[in-house]
């Protein structure tokens, strides 16, 4: 069987009777190399199918080419789009991806730092964990020269590029449909307190009711922890079950949106003609239930892009972390779960 070991630099100069750095620098057509000296080791080197260890380049230039993105959750709509935005910039720009969720717990976050640490990823995108509310450990990639950009779930106190979508104009513009669409009582179905993109979507829920002179009962906005399906369903529950039970929801994502679907749909609430829905973030399924979802459309594919295009611009300019925002426009897909037809 014919030997199919690579050939390496030294093989070539060995072969050609010049130097391992003589071979280098014709390889990369250096000036002070003679052009029959280029053009012998390109030919050599075409020949014998020569193969560049881009590993063992990048690893005396002190880099990877490898990026870090830490993510909530694999299987979040939104997130394997921002994932499938990231992969596909770092591919045009050179880049390999490792990636690793947390499931929204801080101590997963700290052993994913600490484990891209340990994989000497060049830098890292993030989307926080809803535990998170300190910057301590991140500093530690920072400390080692690896630059840190934050997506969707951000640290406001903690000065990194940030690309984030305008959640308060999603928002508001989700609750100004519903209201123009003859819904006064609507609830809403938040997430954690503390976590900003869930703020800043109670902030404009809040405003359009305020600008429309709509009544904001306490009761009407139920914070979940877990951001799932079952909340949905149980808070909707709540909702419905109470003494002023709303005539729509507003939910912070999707999928809290088919949890309170469920419970509507099973309880005999007609949507939308009695109560309307609409979620955020609109995941493809959103299309299939009945009656198909509206929701806020969060682009996540672009906030991966320009995550990475952020993250490769720091790495290629080496210049200081700035706290700059990067803010992405949302959407508002209209359909079935929160047009009532009389209006239509």
């Amino acid at each position: 069987m014919a030997d199919r070991r690579r050939i390496t630099l030294k093989d070539i100069a060995r072969d050609l009777g010049i130097s391992v750095s003589t071979v280098s620098r014709a390889l990369n057509s250096y000036s002070g190399i003679s052009e029959d000296t280029i053009r012998t080791v390109k030919a050599y080197a075409e020949e014998h199918n020569y193969v560049p260890n881009t590993m063992a380049v990048n690893f005396r230039k002190n880099k990877t080419l490898t990026l870090g993105l830490i993510v909530p959750e694999l299987v979040h709509y939104f997130f394997s789009s921002v994932i499938s935005g990231a992969l596909a910039e770092a591919k045009k720009r050179g880049y390999t991806v490792l990636v690793s969720q947390t499931s929204e717990s801080l101590s997963n976050e700290i052993y994913a730092i600490r484990t891209m640490l340990g994989s000497s990823v060049d830098g890292v995108m993030i989307s926080l964990s809803n535990e998170t509310t300190t910057s301590e450990y991140l500093e530690e990639l920072i400390e080692e020269g690896r630059p840190i950009v934050q997506f969707d779930k951000v640290l406001e106190g903690f000065k990194t590029p940030k690309v984030i979508v305008d959640d308060f104009d999603g928002a508001y513009a989700a609750v100004e449909h519903l209201i123009q669409q003859g819904y006064k009582k609507i609830a809403h179905l938040n997430g954690f307190k503390q976590v900003t993109n869930a703020r800043h979507r109670l902030e404009g829920y809040q405003k359009a009711l305020k600008d429309y002179h709509l009544e904001q009962p306490e009761e009407y906005v139920i914070h979940c922890k877990d951001i799932s399906e079952e909340e949905g369903y149980r808070y909707t529950k709540e909702l419905m079950e109470s003494a002023n039970p709303p005539d729509a929801i507003f939910c912070i994502t999707d999928l809290i949106a088919m949890g309170s679907m469920k419970y509507l749909k099973e309880n005999g609430h007609r949507i939308p003609e009695e109560v309307g829905l609409i979620g955020f973030s609109n995941w493809d399924m959103a299309n299939f239930v009945t009656p198909s979802l509206s929701s806020v459309d969060q682009h996540g594919f672009q906030i991966g892009e320009k995550a990475c295009q952020v993250l490769v611009d720091l790495l290629k300019s080496q210049e200081p972390l700035e706290d700059k925002t990067y803010l992405i426009k949302t959407s508002l897909v209209v359909r079935e779960s929160s047009t009532r037809q009389s209006n239509v």
